[in-house]
């Protein structure tokens, strides 16, 4: 795939998902759709994986920082939250400690449930970026939810089968797939399949460390380990990068600071202090300018659609 091939994808995917959807993931699944579709019909899909199998990094990542902090009383915890976040600007200041804010943060999650929450979202404060908007979290905080299982990875991996996978990794396949007229199945959701993984003890999804364990010794029957024995990687293309160069006249279109304000949906100061941080190269903002920059590509197909009647 050459990138000119990736960036004539982009101006399609508002008509292509038809709502504002923004894993930029969704660019390398339509290519490989539309590979697919120049010899089959019919594909096979391995999403389902991960959730019924402890794969996502982030699993690992939660339970790591419930570690860290889940031992100190709440008052405690939240206390040094506070006082860390005082001070973060000064050791920032003093280069001391470069990440205060990421930490005094942390310090604050009252249960797992939020580093999940945090982990999954990409505007940590939502709120402050959409007018009228707040930062409720619907089902992903709804502690119910989190009540199903006991143990903590069993938790995520509910949670995510629940929401997750249907309402981002399916909804991105489907679409691609069905862009290009490929029919992609998924088996590792038979329910069959499902109901075997969740009667599985979580010691034998994960174990010792490793992430879907069961799928590997059935795979290692047919394929030699040193083909998928290695480091996940994620399914991506650099949009960081191209926001930069071939998509940077795109992006300030659809990101220009008059518009922002004309429309009403969004504050444009955090947006264009993002914009401005992403293609300096200070800090990059990617993920979270891709979720603009999506919403605003969809508005603009819906506004150039022909008015019926």
């Amino acid at each position: 795939m050459t990138p000119r091939e990736a960036l004539d994808v982009i101006p399609r995917l508002p008509t292509l998902y038809d709502e504002p959807f923004a894993d930029s993931s969704q660019v390398p699944t339509f290519l490989v759709s539309q590979v697919a579709r120049r010899h089959v019909t019919v594909s096979l899909s391995g999403d389902g994986g991960d959730e019924l199998f402890g794969g996502y990094l982030r699993y690992a990542a939660t339970r790591y920082f419930w570690w860290m902090i889940g031992w100190m009383p709440t008052p405690l915890r939240l206390a040094a939250s506070r006082t860390l976040k005082q001070v973060a600007p000064w050791l920032a200041s003093k280069m001391l400690v470069r990440r205060a804010g990421t930490i005094a943060d942390m310090l604050a999650f009252r249960n797992p449930s939020d580093i999940y929450v945090r982990l999954m979202s990409h505007w940590a404060r939502p709120g402050e970026v959409v007018i009228g908007g707040t930062s409720d979290l619907g089902p992903l905080a709804d502690p119910r939810l989190w009540s199903v299982c006991r143990k903590l990875l069993e938790q995520v991996m509910y949670v995510d089968t629940l929401n997750y996978l249907p309402d981002d990794i399916l909804v991105k396949v489907d679409r691609a797939s069905m862009g290009v007229s490929l029919e992609a199945r998924v088996p590792i959701l038979d329910h069959r399949v499902v109901e075997f993984a969740w009667r599985l003890p979580v010691s034998l999804r994960v174990r010792r460390g490793k992430a879907k364990w069961p799928l590997r010794e059935v795979l290692a029957r047919h394929v030699p380990r040193e083909l998928f024995e290695r480091p996940k990687k994620g399914f991506g293309v650099p949009i960081n990068e191209w926001l930069r160069t071939d998509l940077r006249d795109w992006a300030e279109a659809l990101l220009d600071e008059h518009r922002l304000k004309q429309e009403g949906f969004f504050h444009p100061e955090p947006i264009r202090r993002k914009w401005d941080d992403h293609v300096t190269g200070r800090q990059d903002w990617h993920y979270y300018l891709w979720d603009i920059l999506m919403f605003q590509a969809w508005l603009d197909s819906v506004r150039s659609e022909p008015t019926v009647g």
